[in-house]
């Protein structure tokens, strides 16, 4: 890395690797870490088929589609952990794709970049 740019994957914890009061199908290995009330710009693509990024919860819906770049934003305005999953037909493994999009305060968010771009 440069030191100017953060990549990371997220993938979605098999059930027989959960902790006590981990939601099956919903946890992911590597969350999306954004500060409370801040906006956040969200550009989504797909490498393969039509995917969607949605979590209900922030009130963001939107496709992912391979060769484009959409974009859509949201407003997290309370501390806390948002779950989504991909909402479009895309597949096999459609039903394994969550989101998890977790809130935190900007000191907190402000140590967690700076971890990041640490490694």
């Amino acid at each position: 890395q440069d030191g100017t740019s953060i990549n990371f994957d997220s993938f979605m914890i098999p059930t027989d690797e959960l902790e006590e009061g981990q939601l099956r199908l919903l946890e992911v290995d590597n969350e999306l870490v954004v500060p409370v009330d801040t906006h956040v710009r969200v550009i989504v693509t797909s490498a393969d088929v039509i995917h969607c990024w949605a979590v209900p919860s922030l009130g963001v819906k939107m496709d992912a589609m391979p060769g484009r770049l959409n974009q859509t934003g949201f407003l997290a305005n309370r501390a806390g952990t948002f779950y989504g999953q991909c909402s479009e037909i895309c597949g096999a493994n459609h039903a394994f794709m969550p989101i998890v999009v977790k809130a935190v305060d900007l000191d907190s968010y402000c140590s967690h970049i700076e971890e990041l771009l640490n490694e």
